[in-house]
């Protein structure tokens, strides 16, 4: 075990002296099986990589603005402490600190304060009352509050749509022949080609004027629909594609 806390030290030691050109971390063993540690005066920003066996810390003349929630959790056996001479920020970020201070006012040799803002200048940490926390649980439950709504959102949204595909799934497209229509020949679904096209066009719009029905055009070639199979397409339609076409029983055989 304390070959472990030195190993944790020197890695602390090492980012220290990567980080600053201050003396590292100090590693002293404390019977009976205690671990002394002591980072102070090493221009340290953050607090990390503490052995478990630690029973002293000394942080105290460093840059630390914060203290990682529950990073003095670990240290069980932990029995002085000592932050001061730290410019900690009082924000949302330092309730940890100031909770664990409550809760370990003997271990904490001096009692840090802070450093900012103006208005808790120069305040013990441990003095910082609840309301003075009050916003960040506001802003914690609105921010929650938030991605409730978002969450519940998109799940209507997937629900949404996987109905609407359902739906799609499963519709009928019914194309209705009217009585209106029933003497218009077959001939008239083939593709023409344009000359042909405007050939059968100029005679329809003549002939229109004479009659109130369609007439059948006379010189075209053989229609390239097969009648034959026109009930077998009809249901090949319903059946693969949901397109149903409703024809009137007096013309459905009567070509």
């Amino acid at each position: 075990m304390l070959w472990a806390s030195v190993v944790a030290v020197l890695v602390l030691a090492a980012t220290s002296r990567a980080r600053s050109t201050a003396p590292p971390c100090r590693c002293s063993p404390l019977p009976p099986a205690g671990l002394k540690v002591d980072c102070s005066f090493s221009n340290l920003t953050e607090l990390f990589g503490l052995p478990p066996d630690t029973t002293e810390l000394l942080m105290q003349e460093n840059r630390l603005t914060s203290v990682t929630p529950g990073l003095f959790d670990k240290l069980v056996g932990l029995e002085k402490v000592s932050l001061s001479g730290n410019p900690f920020h009082c924000d949302c970020k330092i309730q940890y600190l100031r909770n664990w201070l409550l809760k370990n006012m003997a271990l904490v040799s001096q009692q840090p304060t802070c450093a900012s803002p103006g208005s808790v200048a120069r305040t013990e940490i441990s003095d910082l009352s609840d309301d003075y926390f009050t916003s960040c649980g506001k802003a914690n439950s609105t921010c929650g509050l938030f991605n409730i709504v978002i969450a519940v959102a998109v799940c209507f949204l997937i629900a949404l749509l996987a109905y609407i595909l359902r739906l799609a799934k499963m519709s009928t497209i019914t194309l209705y022949i009217h009585k209106k229509h029933s003497e218009l020949d077959a001939v008239a679904l083939q593709p023409l080609r344009p000359k042909r096209r405007r050939r059968v066009n100029s005679r329809f719009s003549m002939d229109s004027q004479n009659s109130d029905s369609l007439l059948y055009v006379d010189d075209l070639e053989k229609p390239l629909l097969n009648l034959e199979l026109l009930p077998q397409v009809l249901d090949t339609l319903q059946r693969r594609h949901n397109i149903k076409i409703t024809v009137p029983e007096e013309r459905r055989y009567a070509v």
